[in-house]
């Protein structure tokens, strides 16, 4: 167990390493994701060598403030080291398959890993800073009518250190205009709740003052409604905020587009909320997507305005990204801007949320399947190296 910032993180399979002397070879480090460590964990790990424990700071920060994968390139460390390294410690970073960027500044890339598989990462700018938007899995299991995310399946979870990378790509990117990220949103393809152990090491190893050191209050986790993991959550007393994928006020019509529902319906999840509330004291976002004909309707609004009154909640409407041959379709403006209206007239606290990223695959999982439905080379506007695309929020 390695303990910082107060908070104690369970050592991960694969990193408790047998006693040794000085860069044994049998000892098998190419299972340990090295990224996805902390600095106790890789200090532990550079002892069992017999190294200096401070070795595994200085590498920590090589990986997590400088983006750096090769050892090669850790200066700091003696060359002898940073061979030995390179030979035992298999890191292979992801690489950028594809690249969009939108005329209002949201980037997109798609990201590609050594075992052939690729997944999305974004980022966002707005008047209170620089955002990413971080994946959790490749594919995913929910089939959430709006999200293009689950459309070809569920391939695998992400590790740890698989999101510590997508983030260096970001970061990276944003240190060359002179910013840096501020938020982190995991709002990209997956449930981050399904892949529960990963998504809470890498947005801790994010706090690591050693590290990005990028505040807990800085951070969603974005869920379809796993209720036992907001359970989960709520137990780890950290002030993370919960954004909810709603989407209906009635389980007859969340079961018809967000299978989940069947499971944990919407009773069963607005409990788990209420608790999150009072365990954490933070308030929660529900995510609305409005389709037109479906949950739209001004009885929809008096709907949820009902079902979520006197809870210390934030509703954000979402102009839908249509995902699968136009559907499902947005709402007019006028039908949102009425929505919004019944939900601000009952007392709830709510924005609509201006598309980003609309002139390019802007929904979760829409750029994967464009860039795996054509042939390498004949994507048009992109450059090589919920969820739907965060975007602003409007009054």
């Amino acid at each position: 167990m390695y303990e910082s910032n107060g908070i104690s993180h369970p050592v991960p399979e694969g990193a408790g390493l047998r006693e040794g002397t000085r860069m044994q070879q049998d000892f098998d480090l190419r299972s340990v994701d090295f990224m996805g460590l902390f600095p106790g964990e890789l200090e532990d790990l550079f002892d069992r060598l017999g190294l200096p424990r401070y070795r595994g700071r200085q590498v920590f920060r090589w990986i997590h403030r400088n983006h750096e994968t090769s050892f090669y390139s850790m200066t700091d460390l003696p060359l002898d080291l940073r061979e030995e390294l390179s030979s035992l410690v298999d890191v292979r970073p992801a690489r950028v398959l594809a690249k969009q960027e939108s005329r209002d500044g949201t980037v997109k890339y798609l990201v590609g890993f050594d075992d052939g598989n690729a997944v999305e990462a974004a980022r966002m700018k707005y008047e209170y800073g620089i955002t990413a938007c971080i994946s959790s899995q490749i594919g995913c299991k929910m089939a959430c009518r709006m999200c293009a995310s689950g459309m070809s399946g569920f391939v695998r979870n992400l590790r740890a250190g698989e999101m510590v990378d997508l983030m260096g790509i970001i970061d990276k990117d944003v240190r060359e205009i002179g910013g840096r990220v501020r938020n982190i949103v995991m709002m990209g393809s997956g449930e981050p709740l399904d892949n529960y152990d990963n998504v809470l090491r890498f947005l801790k190893l994010m706090n690591e003052p050693m590290g990005l050191d990028i505040g807990f209050r800085r951070m969603t986790i974005s869920t379809c409604g796993i209720v036992p993991g907001i359970n989960k959550l709520a137990r780890e007393g950290l002030p993370i905020t919960l954004s909810v994928s709603l989407h209906a006020p009635s389980d007859d019509i969340r079961d018809e587009i967000m299978p989940i529902n069947r499971r944990y319906p919407i009773a069963l999840l607005l409990e788990a909320c209420k608790e999150y509330i009072a365990a954490s004291g933070r308030r929660v976002t529900f995510e609305y997507s409005l389709m037109r004909g479906l949950n739209d309707g001004l009885n929809h609004a008096r709907e949820l305005a009902a079902l979520l009154s006197g809870m210390l909640c934030h509703v954000n409407l979402i102009p839908v990204n249509p995902v699968n041959g136009g559907e499902p379709e947005r709402s007019s403006p006028e039908r949102i801007r009425a929505f919004a209206q019944v939900l601000r007239a009952s007392g709830i606290n709510v924005t609509v949320r201006r598309a980003l990223g609309e002139d390019i695959d802007a929904a979760c999982g829409q750029l994967r399947r464009r860039f795996y439905s054509v042939d390498a080379g004949e994507h048009a506007g992109v450059s090589y190296g919920s969820h739907n695309m965060p975007g602003k929020e409007l009054q």
